[in-house]
């Protein structure tokens, strides 16, 4: 069940191969074990995903395609996860990144207001720039430990929810 759940929601491997920003993993992308669906290669999968769709990067696409390949998990899966963070997402789930950097860093909110410009950008990264990059490893890691044993539980049950009613 979670199986075919996942898959439908996956894109086809064949569009994820000719995509220009991953053609510089080459002959990578023809390895099997990527494109194939499983326990184990679904949990690394959303593990990797979602710990790059916490970290404020461009390109996270990249660089989740850069780590399913040496770890040999779900690439599709890995790639799709990243796009947790969307236009629509990524104001409040990077203000909560703040918010839990400035906790952790045990420092006070610092008011801001936004502007398009380098000059903006240059004070920012001094003033809520470490809380910010703190807050989000902490949130990335948190999400996928969380995403890596959900998934992994999630998994079994249906195993063995399939298994039970094969029995009777």
């Amino acid at each position: 069940m979670a199986k075919k759940t996942i898959q439908r929601f996956l894109p086809d491997h064949n569009k994820i191969k000719q995509q220009k920003s991953l053609k510089i993993f080459g002959r990578l992308l023809h390895d099997a074990n990527l494109w194939h669906l499983n326990r184990r290669s679904a949990r690394g999968a959303f593990s990797v995903g979602l710990f790059f769709a916490f970290i404020p990067v461009p390109f996270q696409m990249v660089l989740a395609a850069a780590f399913a390949i040496p770890f040999r998990v779900n690439l599709p899966l890995s790639v799709a996860l990243v796009w947790l963070t969307n236009p629509l997402t990524m104001p409040p789930i990077f203000y909560c990144s703040y918010l839990v950097g400035v906790l952790a860093l045990g420092q006070e909110t610092q008011p801001f207001h936004f502007e398009a410009s380098w000059e903006w950008l240059s004070q920012s990264l001094s003033t809520i720039g470490p809380a910010f990059i703190v807050g989000s490893l902490i949130c990335a890691s948190i999400a996928s430990v969380i995403g890596y044993f959900g998934i992994d539980y999630l998994w079994r049950r249906s195993v063995n929810r399939a298994w039970s009613s094969r029995r009777s």
